[in-house]
Formats: structure tokens, sequence, C-alpha cells
């Protein structure tokens, strides 16, 4: 049985989400996208943990079920907390976890659990102050081994397990002793598994890759996933598989420069360095004078010790792709995502192959071209299945996008500024 699983997402019950972060919209663009297998995302949210238990359909093996779409329960939180660090005093830590539940049982008992340390009721995504990654672990651990927890988005300048601003430089500081019970780390947007290569404290740990999607449509859900080969879909088949790599085939990863935090920089600046180049200004923004964000590909050279192009044993294989979306809207050029008529190319692309996944991955370009895609589209969908695009990186919340292709202009009006403009 192929899975395709983007287990890391929101509902609308969470902050800066669509309002149609739903259990249908969800089920139909997830299937629409290739997805066959959706975490719930928020199950921790006493009103979407209602819907959840409502509208889902239970297999009695910890998948459930809504219009085609099979989901595993998962919700996502947020630790803020203080530690005493040998070298640089009192520093504030801020990670965010995913959690898999086997079933509404143990998903209830979580949420009582994040009770005892806040509000659970205000935000999908709760956060909880003076509660550590090691005490969170060890306090789930208490109520199921079977419950399934791994930090979110390794090395997101905020929020992250490595994220420059608030992280770890060692996984073994953040999760002490429970560190046995963390089995996947999850590559996030601005990195892929060969970056992470280059960190042999790696090495142990399954790299998954999902989209933390806050809306439905295709260009955000699905973007990262995970596929899966396995003899039957279960709850304990999926985690055992994450754990053992066995049965995982690929994961599907965004360009890294694609994500908005690849490259340092300075939005408000519009201005985009290199770690090279930011080591140039001293980690100074040459604009406003203010420290630049440091991005994820300054912040993986600083932890790496291993060099480019380096493979561990048994590392899962994995696929960078852009979404059609963006293919579409570089073809057409149109500023917005959402443009109807982006709309109506990606429509009719669907129902002549099915899903985005099989126009990413497998139609060929003479079927393509044969089926009425235009020869720019269609060779923008084969230099993608083959890594070929060049990406301007996106830096500080801005996403990257597609450079030139054939010497066409892209519609934007103004371009990150670099080192060589000052």
């Amino acid at each position: 049985m192929k899975i395709f699983a983007d287990l890391h997402n929101h509902s609308k019950y969470s902050r800066a989400t669509s309002s149609i972060m739903d259990v249908e919209h969800q089920s139909k663009y997830g299937l629409i996208k290739g997805l066959n297998l959706l975490g719930t995302g928020d199950f921790s949210h006493p009103k979407w943990f209602k819907e959840l238990k409502s509208k889902l359909v239970s297999s009695n093996n910890g998948i459930y079920e809504f219009n085609g779409m099979k989901w595993v329960l998962s919700t996502e939180i947020s630790n803020i907390y203080s530690v005493d660090e040998p070298k640089n005093g009192v520093s504030v830590k801020k990670i965010h976890h995913v959690i898999l539940s086997p079933n509404f049982e143990i998903a209830e008992q979580i949420q009582e659990l994040l009770s005892k340390h806040g509000r659970i009721d205000y935000d999908g995504r709760p956060i909880f102050g003076r509660w550590t990654s090691q005490e969170l672990v060890q306090d789930l651990m208490n109520i199921s081994k079977r419950i399934f927890i791994f930090p979110a988005h390794i090395w997101t300048p905020w929020f992250s397990l490595f994220g420059s601003n608030s992280g770890y430089n060692n996984i073994k500081e953040c999760y002490g002793k429970e560190l046995k019970h963390i089995h996947a780390l999850e590559t996030g947007l601005s990195s892929d598994p060969s970056m992470n290569w280059r960190c042999s404290q790696l090495d142990n740990f399954t790299l998954i890759s999902n989209s933390d999607s806050h809306s439905p449509w295709p260009w955000r859900l699905g973007r990262e996933a995970n596929a899966f080969e396995l003899k039957e879909l279960t709850y304990d088949a999926l985690i055992d598989a994450i754990k053992t790599k066995k049965g995982f085939k690929f994961t599907i990863e965004t360009i890294p420069a694609y994500g908005k935090y690849h490259y340092d920089g300075h939005r408000n600046c519009n201005i985009a360095l290199t770690p090279e180049e930011t080591k140039k200004f001293n980690g100074i923004c040459p604009v406003c004078k203010k420290p630049l964000t440091i991005g994820v590909e300054n912040r993986v050279e600083e932890l790496s010790d291993m060099p480019l192009g380096r493979k561990p044993k048994n590392a899962i294989p994995f696929k960078k792709l852009l979404p059609l979306h963006e293919l579409i809207k570089y073809d057409l050029n149109i500023s917005s995502l959402n443009s109807k008529k982006i709309w109506e190319l990606y429509n009719s692309l669907i129902k002549k192959f099915g899903n985005e996944f099989n126009i990413l991955l497998n139609v060929s370009k003479d079927k393509l071209e044969e089926k009425g895609v235009n020869k720019l589209l269609a060779k923008l969908i084969i230099m993608n299945r083959n890594e070929e695009l060049e990406i301007e990186p996106g830096y500080d919340g801005v996403y990257g996008k597609i450079k030139y292709v054939n010497n066409k202009k892209d519609n934007e009006k103004k371009s990150q500024k670099t080192l060589d403009f000052y």
C-alpha cells in the first residue's frame, strides 16, 4: 500500500490559519494533491477535538477516515522556558513539538496533561511556559509509550530545536535522558536531508518532512510529505516505519531556498545575504544597523561537522519539488498563487492527470504536451522533477521564488538586495 502522508498541519482553531482549514477541505484538497494520510493537527483544542470525534470514522487501528482521506491524530505545542547554560548564562528556549496519538482515549489524556500546564482553548497550537522539552517527553511517556513525539521544523530561527534565536547546539542538551524516546526530526521548509546529513549528531534519527500547513490549498498542504510502502496502514505500522525506516521510501521536500528562512536577512530592508556575506557585516544589517535574522543555511553551517555531499548509512532518499501552483504562477506571470487563472489551469491539469504528485513525479514531457500543456510549463515541470530550477532564496519570512527560465522575466518589481548592492 502506497502512502503519501503529511503529518503536521493545523486546523481553523490555530492563529493565522484559514477559516476553511477543516476536515472537509483538507480531505478534498489533500486527495487532489495526491496525499492519502493527514495529521489532524490541533487535537489539543477542545472544539476541534469534539469536531474530529464527530466526523472521523475509526478503523480501530489508530487510523481514521473521512471522505476517502485517512487521518492520524496529531497536535503541535510550543514549549518556552529558561535554562542556565554554563557558557551563555540564562537563555530562553522556544521549541515546537508535534505529538501523534494512537486513539482518542490517549489523546484525551494528553489534553488533561496539557491542561495542567496552561490553557488549551485559546489556540490550536498552545504555548506552555516553564515546561522543558525533557519534561514534556517524560510526561507523555508516562501516559503511553505508543505516543510519538518529534521536534518540528528543527532549523527555523524561532521556535525550533536548533533555531538561531531560541534553540540548542546539541540535541542531547535539549532532551537529556529522554532522548531515547525521540526517533524523528522534521527538516522544515528551509532545509533538506542533505543539509542535515552534515551534522553527525543527527545520524540516528529519521528525517521526516511535513507541510506545517495553515491553509488547505495545494501549494501549502502536502508541499512537504512522506512516502511509505506498507503492507497495511495502521498507527503502529506507521510509527514502526518511521522508527526503523523499513517501508519508508522517500520524503518530498520543497527546494530549501524556497523556504522563507533559508538565507540571512531583513524583510523590511529587502536584503538577503549568504552566510559568508553575513560574516562580512558581522551579523549586522547594512541598512538599519540592527542584527540580521540568521537563516537556516547559516545555522546548519555553524553546527555541521561533516562535508557537503556526505550521506549517512541507511539514509532515506528524498525528492525536491516546488508546488505545481508555483510553476503555473511563473508560467502565467501572475503575482497571487490564489489567482482564478492559476486555479483554472491547475484544475484542468488535475482533471487530465489525476493528482498533483502524479504530475510532478511521473507524467512525461511528451504526455504533458500531448494533453495540451504549453512548452514552458511542461519544461518547468520536468526541470522541477530533475531538480534543475534555480531559486532566489527566501529570507526573514519571505518565500523564495523561481529565477528566470528562457530569459522570461517574472512579475516582481523589486528584488532582494545582496552584498554587491552595498
